[in-house]
């Protein structure tokens, strides 16, 4: 009885761990992508998404929760990527929800964060009515919250008027792979292949999002 005890343990927490990895691939989809105006987590300032990308090569908004441990295994390897890649045209703009400003700002001040990261949202019941929520559904991520859920946009291509910007992207339904996510960048800003592995590495374990267990190490106000 013991010994079928512990197998069964044993098989749910394998459950629970492989549960935990919720990367996915980067595919393409239709989705109609509208411009915004949302203001800076660390400034409160207001900018336009059109502006935001103007002159970049290769733009990719990133929607979080700054409570996702998702968000969080991700953030430091997308700031690494950003640091490689900005000079030769890349943009990283993250959008936060579902969290208080002052939140967002202690996780990103935390996190080392400083790619631009602007807000939608700031509170877990409006969930269902962001742009956020509707693009991700669109796209066929059933995801609970949807954190991080990514949208590449190559600004020389993007409508120059009116409120979409455009009508088929990439976008990744999860979190990245970075080997994966490296090879698309280079590919985008005209850069030569990395032989090998890609430069900046995914972690083997990736924690699932949940805001009734936020990690430990979340810093709030």
């Amino acid at each position: 009885m013991k010994l079928f005890s512990a197998l069964f343990l044993l098989l749910v927490t394998v459950g629970v761990v492989a549960a935990q990895n919720e990367q996915s691939p980067l595919v393409e989809k239709d989705i109609d992508y509208k411009d915004w105006k949302y203001k800076s987590v660390v400034t409160g300032q207001e900018s336009d998404l059109r502006d935001l990308i103007r002159g970049k090569k290769l733009a990719i908004v990133i929607y979080y929760a700054p409570w996702c441990g998702n968000w969080r295994h991700d953030a430091p390897q997308l700031q690494a990527l950003y640091d490689k890649y900005k000079a030769a045209g890349l943009e990283f703009i993250a959008v936060g929800e579902y969290d208080p400003v002052e939140s967002m700002k202690n996780d990103l001040d935390f996190m080392k964060i400083t790619f631009p990261v602007f807000y939608e949202s700031i509170d877990r019941s409006e969930k269902e009515k962001t742009t956020h929520y509707s693009y991700r559904k669109s796209t066929g991520d059933n995801r609970n919250w949807g954190s991080p859920y990514y949208i590449f946009i190559e600004p020389a291509s993007v409508e120059t008027k009116g409120d979409i910007l455009l009508k088929h992207t990439h976008v990744i339904n999860g979190e990245m792979m970075m080997d994966e996510g490296e090879k698309f960048i280079r590919q985008k800003l005209g850069l030569p292949p990395v032989e090998g592995k890609a430069a900046v590495a995914g972690k083997e374990k990736v924690e699932v999002c949940d805001p009734a267990a936020p990690p430990a190490k979340v810093i709030k106000p």
